[in-house]
């Protein structure tokens, strides 16, 4: 039997994915672990590799299409198996056909039966495999592109297909929803078809008030009301990402379902800049491309990280994760960063930042950034941890309040280093202060242990030599 390639699951989160680029061609032979395809997913691109050795077939993943997690984009046929032409019907994401092989032996030892004549699919049926779905008809979709026609109301019976063998995919749908017809009444509203596929009579149509906006402008789901606030023509509307929908539902699902709590405190940074002065003073040089540089050099964010595992480590009780039925306790510090990216932002975590040294942490940090902002990362590089840092500073923001990213029970919100006038001893001394702000699930980690956690970072960043030792 040849081997099925599918589309694996690379992110928890995805349900259909898009195959961004194929190394390999139609006929092309394969060695098992060969780069064969490239997957783009809301937060990164993932080089798949090759499951078997053999002739690449019946490439049906096209690039640029949303394919749903498991469906198969292609199949490896082996040097002694014997290859037939996968049909249109049988190549729409099913199993590999096996009508022209006899059961009861493999294929290069099985006699070929010939295959019955596959009957043109009538206009009105659906094809076989295929039930239609309420008010869907005989139209072949994608399940993404039938949930959202379901919800903007819309029929796909008139849309016609740019997925394989003429399979509406989810562009397709959005397209019909922004087209400038979508406001009158055609065969693409369900309420004019019957579920027989009969039309009805379609009812007239109201004129659009003028305080709503143009059929050219028509509010896709949800916006009808926010739009009608703003001029006709006076804006854009510029559809949302795969990423910048997935940012979206997880802060509403972080800010509905988790109990957020914030603790506030300043630090003073002068010993940590003093001792981040003499260390990168220090550091070994190294010969490049571009002449001698050095190993390493430290940033305050680095000095952060560390600082903040450490804490988690000496407030193990707030090193935890909230479940329904279990606190999770953590062995080790994992801490996220919030990397910035081109339509969104990605947490890449430093793994055991307990354990390292701020050498290492900053060399680590430096890799995963780059790699984000190329999209790069594996999931296993932005995909759990316990906690996260959120540094706002560099853009000079004073305080903020972070959101926290679940699984994670917190997460520290940096400001700003400024210098500032404080008392010390009856006397009023300028100092270098920087604001934190500590949001915690508080379900997991109340306030007196937040205050704990928040205390015992403060005292590693104001005493820094402890994170050398």
């Amino acid at each position: 039997m040849p081997t099925e390639v599918i589309l694996p699951k690379v992110d928890m989160d995805m349900a259909t994915g898009q195959i961004s680029r194929w190394f390999a061609e139609e006929g092309a032979r394969v060695k098992k672990g060969d780069v064969l395809f490239e997957i783009e997913t809301d937060k990164a691109a993932m080089e798949i590799d090759a499951p078997a050795s053999g002739v690449l077939r019946d490439v049906t993943g096209k690039e640029g299409v949303d394919i749903p997690v498991g469906a198969p984009v292609a199949w490896i046929y082996a040097d002694d198996e014997s290859y037939a032409p996968i049909s249109p019907i049988e190549g729409e994401m099913s199993a590999r056909p096996t009508e022209g092989v006899a059961s009861g032996g493999t294929s290069q030892s099985s006699t070929a039966l010939e295959p019955s004549p596959v009957e043109p699919t009538p206009p009105d049926r659906p094809l076989a495999g295929h039930p239609p779905l309420e008010g869907e008809g005989k139209t072949r979709a994608t399940p993404l592109a039938r949930r959202l026609a379901r919800e903007a109301g819309l029929n796909l019976s008139g849309l016609t297909g740019s997925g394989p063998y003429g399979r509406v995919v989810k562009a397709d749908v959005e397209a019909a929803i922004s087209s400038p017809l979508e406001g009158e009444v055609s065969a693409k509203r369900t309420e004019g078809v019957a579920s027989e596929g009969t039309a009805f009579a379609p009812s007239p149509v109201e004129p659009t008030p003028p305080d709503r906006p143009s059929a050219g402008h028509p509010p896709l789901k949800g916006e009808g009301d926010v739009l009608r606030l703003f001029e006709q023509g006076s804006y854009d509307l510029v559809p949302h990402d795969n990423m910048r929908k997935t940012i979206a539902r997880r802060l509403v699902e972080a800010k509905s379902t988790i109990p957020h709590f914030y603790l506030t405190l300043d630090c003073e940074l002068d010993a940590l800049l003093a001792l981040r002065t003499q260390i990168n003073a220090a550091a070994p040089m190294k010969k490049t491309d571009k002449g001698d540089a050095p190993t390493y050099k430290l940033s305050v964010n680095d000095m952060v990280i560390k600082a903040m595992a450490m804490a988690l480590k000496a407030v193990p009780d707030a090193n935890a994760s909230w479940t329904e039925s279990a606190m999770v306790k953590h062995k080790h510090a994992d801490v996220g960063v919030a990397v910035s990216i081109p339509g969104g932002l990605i947490t890449p975590i430093i793994r055991h930042a307990d354990e390292k040294t701020l050498s290492t942490i900053s060399n680590e940090m430096k890799d995963l950034a780059s790699r984000a902002r190329s999209r790069k990362l594996k999931p296993e590089e932005y995909q759990g941890g316990t906690t996260a840092v959120s540094n706002l500073g560099m853009f000079g923001i004073k305080d903020f309040a972070a959101v926290i990213n679940p699984p994670h029970a917190t997460i520290l919100a940096v400001g700003a280093g400024e210098e500032r006038a404080v008392v010390k001893n009856g006397e009023i001394k300028i100092a270098t202060v920087m604001s934190v702000t500590l949001s915690t699930d508080h379900r997991a980690v109340d306030g007196a242990l937040g205050a704990e956690l928040l205390v015992a970072f403060k005292r590693l960043i104001e005493n820094p030599m402890g994170m050398l030792v």
